[in-house]
């Protein structure tokens, strides 16, 4: 312990970071924090679902009807009591075909849904995919207000919605800026913490509700174990080099960058999938990096 008492003044940061990996698979991605989860994706889906009273984590890695289609690796797939299906993705840098992929893993909770034999009549249940965004898409920066985009199939002239059974929501998390004594609704308090829990000493007092309680209890990183403390810290060294390696992207141009992010992936025995989804290179240009380095 005292091993651990000694690395822990290396942090600064009280509480952990969301958007490194660890970060946020402890606040949403295990069993004893479920509860987050449901209040999170009720805030988020308050119009559309109401309160989600129950969820079940589901196998994160889907893969595609023949060995010739590419795997789906989701960083949080989960269903509710009415069967609704629901995707959580963080994405930290921005991916040229990034829509694309979220259209793609759509697709998975679809087809799971289809029932052998003659007798199914095709109803489906909603499923919605949910995309927390570290960036803003390039053609959302006239929009500087407008931090949430939701998506469904419609149609064009009308205007109406054709079909409200697939649904995705992006969060441009950069957009929002409210300071914590302007938060106005629950939903606000989330994207705020969010955004915003590594940078706080201590709990505010407009979010001293029995959730957040619980999340900044769960996300103090004195109360870690020396295991927990050493995934923690290897995740946020991982943030820290992916960021630098974008800072360097943008001085340098597109393509250097995207090579520099691979590097230190291939650098951190990150697994080829993970460096397609975050840089956008082929697994063949990966490759050919790897045989460089």
């Amino acid at each position: 312990m005292a091993q651990l008492k000694f690395a822990m003044v290396e942090f600064k940061e009280k509480y952990i970071n969301p958007f490194t990996d660890y970060g946020f698979k402890r606040l949403f991605g295990e069993e004893p924090n479920k509860d987050l989860l449901m209040d999170f994706l009720s805030e988020l889906l308050r119009d559309e679902l109401g309160q989600i009273v129950e969820l079940t984590y589901l196998k994160n890695e889907n893969l595609g009807t023949t060995e010739l289609n590419r795997k789906a690796v989701f960083d949080l797939y989960c269903t509710n009591e009415k069967g609704e299906k629901f995707i959580v993705e963080l994405q930290k840098t921005k991916q040229k075909f990034f829509k694309d992929r979220t259209l793609y893993y759509s697709t998975f909770p679809i087809r799971e849904q289809a029932v052998v034999g003659s007798d199914w009549d095709f109803e489906l249940q909603k499923v919605f995919t949910s995309a927390i965004l570290d960036f803003v898409f390039d053609e959302d920066k006239n929009e500087p207000e407008k931090f949430r985009y939701d998506v469904m199939l419609t149609e064009q002239e009308t205007k109406k919605v054709f079909y409200d059974k697939l649904t995705f929501i992006y969060l441009e998390m950069p957009k929002f800026d409210k300071k914590v004594d302007e938060l106005e609704t629950r939903f606000e308090k989330w994207l705020f913490v969010l955004k915003n829990l590594h940078k706080l000493d201590r709990i505010p007092d407009n979010l001293r509700e029995n959730i957040f309680l619980k999340l900044f209890e769960t996300a103090e990183i004195s109360k870690f174990n020396q295991q927990e403390y050493q995934d923690y810290e290897n995740s946020l060294k991982y943030y820290r080099d992916l960021k630098n390696s974008l800072d360097t992207a943008r001085e340098e141009g597109k393509i250097e960058g995207k090579i520099e992010i691979a590097l230190v992936m291939l650098k951190d025995n990150e697994p080829i999938s993970k460096i397609i989804k975050y840089t956008g290179l082929t697994e063949d240009e990966i490759n050919q990096i790897k045989i460089n380095l």
